[in-house]
């Protein structure tokens, strides 16, 4: 299993009673087939809008490193301690897990 076909995502409840969606895997691209892609973002919806997007360090194939990852950031938003934009994010995906 790689992050290209089975992303984890997971809804982060914030403390103002709004849902963020989080999603960690390779994003989408017309161009470039996704067996080409290795690149693995992070990216939150909201209302059904696309909020922000960073790029990790993550390889396709690290998805229990994805997976701690996606619950570090639910965690920070769920507390109000990270706000959800990439700014806020873009920390937590630069480190190696």
């Amino acid at each position: 299993m790689s992050l290209r076909s089975n992303p984890v995502e997971r809804d982060a409840t914030l403390p103002d009673g709004s849902v963020v969606r989080v999603r960690v895997g390779v994003p989408a691209d017309s161009y470039i087939s996704a067996k080409e892609l290795d690149t693995v973002t992070v990216e939150l919806y909201a209302n059904g809008e696309h909020i922000a997007a960073v790029n990790t360090l993550l390889d396709a194939d690290q998805t229990d490193e994805a997976r701690q990852l996606l619950q570090e950031i639910v965690t920070g938003l769920e507390s109000g301690d990270l706000p959800p934009t990439a700014g806020a994010i873009e920390p937590l995906a630069d480190r190696l897990r």
